[in-house]
């Protein structure tokens, strides 16, 4: 089968160079083929449009997220970044992102991680399988009937909401504004974001701080048996979280904790279908679901981009040399189908031994949230073709214009 380059694509491997629009339908519907060129060129390319050297190597992109050299920022003494002026109209953004784990480096990274580890541990993960699955029965008996579904919209989105929303412990009134504020905060990561994606982020950034503040006031009267009482309670040889500590680290896990999970199960049923496997028998089984769990995290990871910036001068195999300050953009999902790291990479294959895939990032910034994410996959996929062995896809697919968030825009599926 002739594979369709995106028109955008020029890659000059002389000059190691790589053209390309991340806004370019053909690249964002479909970005594997361009990847497949990248890794044909092997070596880094710097990518004109986003400014930057690009990673597609597996090896390489494992070793800079465990690479001390690298960081999310360039910090200084206490682990927080440089003082860079904040633009007056996104000040309630930027003032989360100071407080955010994804924007810290040791020694303040180290300190943060240590109270919100707590809430993750698999004594804490597991018990959630019977309200994940109650969850999932839930929605499916809302569409069961039905001869057609969008499955983003009325499963993978209302589940994954649910389940974060509940290990954190917020309420379930407020599950639409808090994905409304998401959806806005989130903008602000994409390519070539305008002022008025800015100025809805920096809206909802605040809006989202407030109703954080007044849940932690809530459990400070009422504690209960949730992550928001478990970090105000937490107490380490570092001291307690402060308040604003607090808050920004809540944002984050849900933001982060439904954004991927939505795309991921979103992804799977779509690679499961398209594969012709029978997800029935796919996740018959807890052992045979972690396999599949895995397989469509390499397959089709929802999230394609990592930063990482130099923190000192640095020379990459086969000669690349960075300067401190310079970024690197590694492309977790090109790593995730590097012929020479996975056998058949564009295969969809449940049987593969998939583990050593970069989906959840590694080294000190490993994604918290990954025992969940896998646990919700799991849960969700196996009540959804348990249930409906018989779906099928009705419409063809779409992303959305989001590229390095890669994501079903809808997932129709027909139900009889």
């Amino acid at each position: 089968m002739q594979v369709q380059l995106p028109s955008s694509l020029h890659v000059d491997g002389d000059d190691r160079r790589l053209r390309l629009d991340p806004r370019d339908a053909g690249f964002f519907q479909n970005p594997y083929p361009a990847y497949g060129e990248l890794h044909r060129a092997a070596v880094p390319l710097f990518w004109e449009e986003l400014g930057c050297l690009a990673i597609a190597e597996h090896r390489l992109i494992s070793a800079i997220l465990r690479d001390r050299r690298f960081g999310r920022i360039i910090p200084d003494a206490s682990g927080r970044a440089e003082g860079d002026a904040v633009p007056e109209g996104s000040r309630n953004f930027y003032g989360l992102e100071a407080n955010s784990l994804m924007e810290l480096e040791p020694p303040a990274h180290t300190r943060l991680r240590s109270f919100v580890t707590k809430g993750f541990v698999a004594r804490r993960i597991d018990p959630l399988e019977p309200s994940i699955a109650a969850i999932a029965d839930d929605l499916i008996d809302g569409f069961a009937d039905r001869a057609e579904v969008d499955l983003v919209a009325r499963f993978a989105t209302p589940l994954a909401v649910a389940a974060i929303a509940r290990l954190v412990g917020l309420d379930a009134s407020a599950h639409a504004d808090m994905l409304a504020w998401s959806h806005a905060m989130v903008a602000m990561y994409q390519f070539g974001r305008t002022p008025e994606v800015e100025a809805a982020a920096d809206a909802a950034a605040a809006k989202f701080r407030d109703f954080m503040h007044a849940a932690i006031a809530t459990r400070r009267r009422r504690p209960a048996d949730d992550l928001i009482s478990n970090l105000i309670q937490a107490e380490t040889v570092a001291g307690r979280l402060g308040e604003d500590e607090m808050v920004a680290t809540l944002i984050l896990l849900m933001n982060a904790g439904h954004e991927a999970t939505v795309h991921q199960i979103g992804n799977g049923v779509k690679a499961v279908l398209e594969a012709g496997a029978n997800g029935a028998a796919l996740f018959s089984s807890r052992d045979r679901s972690s396999a599949a769990v895995e397989e469509i995290l390499r397959f089709d990871t929802p999230l394609h981009l990592f930063r990482r910036i130099a923190l000192e001068e640095v020379e990459l195999s086969g000669g690349t040399r960075l300067r401190r300050g310079e970024p690197v953009a590694l492309l977790l999902a090109a790593g995730n189908r590097d012929p020479r790291r996975f056998a058949d990479p564009d295969r969809f294959d449940p049987e593969r031994s998939a583990f050593g895939h970069v989906s959840f990032d590694a080294g000190i910034h490993f994604c918290i949230g990954a025992p969940l994410a896998r646990l919700e996959m799991a849960v969700a996929l196996e009540r959804l073709f348990g249930r409906l062995p018989q779906i099928r896809i009705a419409t063809p697919p779409r992303y959305g214009d989001t590229w390095h968030f890669h994501g079903l825009t809808r997932l129709d599926l027909a139900l009889r």
